[in-house]
């Protein structure tokens, strides 16, 4: 059966090289741990490194981390339903926030718990995602700064999670200015300008990040170590944290065509024919994976030789080049994950997950 492993001393090389760039920086920092959703093994994995913040998307997650730790401060990064409220302030410390309506119900709810619940209300810088327009930033904040076991810990930001608008030393100056602007007519200390993602720690390498933006929420570079820049693995990373491992199930030399009439397939695709291929056959391996684990789009053979066809639900073509390294069935093959792929893969129940 496939599988995809997590490489621990791969993972930890990652988390030692952010923490000693974050360090060195005075900035902190949060592992976003999405990507894992909620395996116990591999979250055990990532806290046993000393994190002692996570950030995750879903709350069901958050429950597991803490139960694996409860000293962790739990970050839930969208604006919770209002049909969480109540799990969301049981089992996250932090939530990030963008509607008045909610923030009172999280008030009311942290009160019956007896708790005080951290948010960071999440600014708008044209990526629009999650956030509120800056220029209603001050009467936002004067609606809620006041409400009961409440505390704002911060101003947040996400670029390029939706649009593509990529960080610029512009838009983290405009959050500064945001922080100063809140401070000074309330009176109060905004302790995070949380702006700080995989996509702008180039930013930061390159020393053109204002001094305000004290906290970053690292998930991909922390996996992949890549600057999400240049595409390129930063220089003491490791890309491969996680690989991806399939069997072949089947090894034929088949027409590089189709034979019949075409029409859509099941995934809604109509095979194109390339001209120079009619007629031609090559060797093709069958795969113990598809697309209802992964899109083939987010995977890379680790063998150059090696091309992805295409998938149905529950297999993978790929062309073995004329079988030039004699693949036979029960072999494995092995990938290269983007974080997508990652992401899928980790999110089926039909993939074993293993440590290595």
């Amino acid at each position: 059966m496939a599988s995809i492993t997590l490489f621990k001393d791969r993972l930890k090389k990652n988390y030692e090289y952010l923490n000693e760039l974050f360090s060195s920086n005075e900035i902190e920092w949060a592992a976003v741990t999405k990507l894992f959703c909620g395996n116990k093994k591999f979250l055990k994995e990532l806290l046993s490194l000393g994190i002692k913040e996570v950030c995750d998307s879903r709350i069901r997650n958050l429950k597991t981390i803490k139960s694996i730790d409860d000293s962790v401060q739990t970050v839930y990064i969208k604006p919770p339903a209002l049909d969480e409220i109540e799990e969301t302030v049981k089992y996250a410390d932090v939530s990030f926030n963008s509607e008045t309506a909610i923030i009172r119900k999280l008030s009311e709810e942290a009160q019956r718990q007896n708790k005080t619940h951290k948010i960071i209300i999440m600014i708008e810088l044209g990526d629009l995602r999650e956030g509120i327009m800056g220029e209603h930033l001050t009467d936002f904040y004067a609606k809620i700064f006041e409400l009961p076991n409440i505390k704002v810990a911060g101003l947040g930001s996400n670029l390029n999670c939706l649009s593509g608008v990529m960080p610029s030393q512009d838009k983290y100056i405009q959050m500064s200015l945001y922080k100063q602007l809140i401070e000074a007519k309330f009176n109060v200390e905004i302790p995070w300008v949380t702006g700080g993602t995989s996509v702008v720690i180039p930013l930061l390498m390159q020393k053109s990040l204002p001094k305000a933006v004290n906290h970053f929420r690292v998930g991909e570079t922390l996996y992949f170590g890549l600057n999400l820049i240049t595409g390129e693995v930063i220089d003491g990373m490791e890309h491969d944290v996680l690989k991806l491992y399939t069997e072949i199930i089947e090894v034929t030399e088949k027409p590089k065509v189709p034979i019949g009439t075409l029409a859509e397939n099941p995934s809604g695709k109509v095979f194109e024919v390339d001209e120079k291929d009619m007629g031609t056959t090559s060797k093709r391996a069958i795969l113990d994976i598809g697309l209802l684990d992964v899109s083939p789009d987010y995977l890379i053979p680790d063998n150059e030789g090696i091309r992805v066809v295409d998938a149905s639900y529950d297999m993978l073509i790929v062309d073995l080049d004329q079988n030039k390294h004699g693949y036979k069935v029960g072999d494995k093959i092995s990938f290269s994950l983007k974080y997508m792929g990652a992401l899928s893969l980790l999110n089926s129940d039909y993939i074993h997950k293993n440590i290595a």
